[in-house]
């Protein structure tokens, strides 16, 4: 007889070593899901530009001076209907089994969830070692940004 209990994590439940194993790795694997899916939408846009291009002999060229601001925005709203959504995860995060909550086990918000994705490109760009290395040193094997916000990362399911 199997006597494994399976349970939907929740910060409360911290204390089960269980709720971080692997969480780390699973993070990093995530991002390049993630990353994958919106380099997707930013290719097809892309694409839909150059047609448009084509079709307007020109004219519609003229559109890749707002595409920064486009895939600004499509990274940012992808983030705040999935992270700061019911499921508290990316499409990249459920796949890993993974999701995002704040120390006191309430779910975060989409703004919260877009902060938290600023911060951590921000961090990136600036410190990119050390936002992995902090992990390693903080309690619950936190980012630096998920210190900033007071959020955890836990597996979905322990």
């Amino acid at each position: 007889m199997n006597t494994d209990v399976v349970t939907t994590a929740t910060p409360l439940m911290l204390d089960d070593p269980r709720a971080l194993d692997g969480v780390l790795l699973r993070r990093m694997m995530a991002f390049v899901i993630d990353y994958i899916i919106v380099g997707a939408i930013v290719f097809a846009v892309a694409v839909a530009f150059v047609l448009l291009g084509i079709v307007t002999l020109g004219a519609g060229f003229l559109l890749f001076f707002i595409f920064g601001p486009i895939v600004l925005l499509i990274a940012l709203t992808y983030v705040w209907r999935t992270l700061g959504g019911p499921d508290q995860a990316t499409i990249g995060m459920k796949v890993m089994g993974i999701r995002i909550w704040r120390m006191d086990g309430s779910p975060i918000d989409g703004m919260t969830a877009v902060v938290h994705s600023i911060l951590f490109w921000a961090g990136n760009s600036i410190m990119t070692p050390l936002i992995l290395l902090a992990t390693l040193f903080t309690d619950y094997k936190r980012t630096v940004h998920d210190l900033l916000l007071g959020t955890v990362v836990t597996r979905d399911r322990i």
